[in-house]
């Protein structure tokens, strides 16, 4: 997770930390020789090096909610600082912490950190404002409240597991909060959020990563006037899917996740050349032109990328265990510590290098034949339903990929089966779902050639 260039004021320092990955921002504020930490992502390291870096202490730890999409090092680092946790009284934390609500507020050199409640992401929300020394009020941490030309979304806390709330509900909340909570702080306060683009805590987030409350008002489609059952609708509208392994992080992110580096540590590596046990899913990481030419029965192709974390735990459930297959050392703990920041590196049956007998290969579509003949085949739409509002394929049938492991039994197999996304990066995660499921199909991955097919759809 490389800072991004720190933006200083007199006194006070904010060191915004992205992990693009996850599209998690978390941020160091520093006061003199004091630093409070807000949403920290599960490696505690960067943190620590910012705090040695400028011979200072680490004096508080801050969680604006318990996390749905990445597990937080909030804990390990208030253990190894002996700095307390601050949340809000609702969170209904089980770790040691300090409750933070409206009122509440964190000396931090001559600077003030206080805690405004804003509950609509989820009910336990809040929002940190740091004052200055002459109580002006210089920055905002809104968390999953606001983002940059969006609010965070209202759905991901409707299983009883998470607490049951209605996103109708929460949707209400948010329009109060945004209305009487964050509209209302001077213009030139700058807002710092915890999610960029690609978040899937919301939907049509902007690729900056800062902003202020005056842009926000006149740009953010959120805060625009409307009532409150306008928002509502606008707010639930094309909301994006909900990956497997949201309701599992809160809940962990509630209890305080374990050590990261002790995790990763007491993930089992057996040799390439053991035998994997029956029934377990077999998750490979490699390219997909690799994974094309060899594989072992069964195994599943998410490459590592810039979303590995994401689709591993929109695809794979909480309660699954699996192993992890990659080709270099360096290449498989990378994998393994990607699926640490989404608290699954207990499901890792085990992590091993790809062995050199791949007995099963894939089979090379011919996109010409598919260009003259698309009938011949019966097309599989991977892409998520608000991506497929421009068909690419007349009567292609839609299957979200999150979703296609439990549908697969629907496509038909009369013909071959040919799997498109937008980009090729998912559809070959999905050819092998599928060739996994329909072991007697054929199945062909249309891959990157799937632009070309676009284009003439958007013509």
């Amino acid at each position: 997770m490389p800072p991004l260039p720190s933006s200083t004021a007199s006194a006070v320092q904010i060191q915004q930390f992205y992990d693009k990955g996850l599209a998690h921002a978390s941020y160091a504020v520093r006061c003199g020789h004091q630093i409070a930490i807000i949403d920290p992502g599960r490696d505690p390291q960067p943190y620590y090096d910012f705090a040695d870096e400028h011979e200072a202490r680490i004096i508080a730890i801050i969680e604006t909610h318990p996390h749905a999409d990445f597990v937080s090092s909030h804990l390990e680092i208030a253990e190894e600082t002996e700095a307390p946790i601050y949340c809000s009284k609702l969170v209904g934390a089980k770790y040691p912490h300090r409750n933070f609500d409206d009122g509440d507020r964190i000396k931090l050199g001559t600077y003030e950190l206080h805690a405004i409640n804003t509950p609509g992401h989820s009910p336990d929300s809040i929002s940190i404002l740091l004052m200055d020394d002459l109580a002006q009020s210089r920055a905002v941490f809104t968390g999953d409240t606001l983002f940059v030309g969006d609010v965070g979304r209202p759905d991901l806390r409707e299983d009883e597991a998470v607490g049951g709330h209605k996103r109708e509900e929460l949707a209400a909340q948010m329009y109060q909060s945004t209305r009487n909570k964050l509209m209302t702080l001077p213009g030139s306060t700058k807002v710092y959020p915890a999610h960029g683009p690609g978040s899937l805590c919301g939907k049509t987030t902007s690729p900056d990563l800062d902003s202020t409350i005056a842009k926000e008002l006149k740009t953010n489609y959120a805060l625009q006037p409307m009532s409150q059952d306008e928002f509502i609708k606008v707010l639930l509208e094309d909301q994006p899917f909900v990956p497997k392994y949201f309701g599992h992080d809160v809940k962990l992110n509630k209890l305080g996740a374990p050590s990261f580096e002790d995790s990763i540590r007491a993930v089992p590596h057996p040799g390439s050349t053991a035998a994997l046990e029956p029934g377990v899913l077999i998750i490979d990481t490699r390219p997909a032109a690799r994974f094309r030419a060899g594989h072992l029965p069964g195994a599943l192709n998410l490459q590592d990328g810039g979303k590995f974390e994401t689709w591993l735990g929109s695809v794979v459930g909480p309660a699954e265990k699996f192993y992890l297959l990659a080709d270099s050392q360096i290449a498989l703990d990378t994998v393994v510590r990607k699926t640490a920041k989404i608290g699954y590196e207990g499901n890792i049956k085990g992590a091993l290098l790809a062995p050199t007998a791949l007995p099963a290969t894939s089979s090379t579509v011919d996109v010409e034949a598919v260009r003259l003949h698309p009938e011949a085949f019966t097309i599989v739409d991977i892409r998520n339903r608000a991506e497929t509002k421009v068909p690419v394929f007349e009567n292609a049938l839609l299957i979200p990929l999150p979703e296609l492991r439990e549908r697969a039994h629907e496509i038909p197999a009369d013909k071959p089966i040919l799997i498109h996304c937008a980009g090729g990066y998912r559809s070959a995660a999905g050819a092998s779902i599928v060739q996994a499921a329909l072991p007697g199909a054929q199945v062909l991955d249309l891959g990157e050639a799937v632009t070309a097919f676009q284009k003439q759809a958007v013509h």
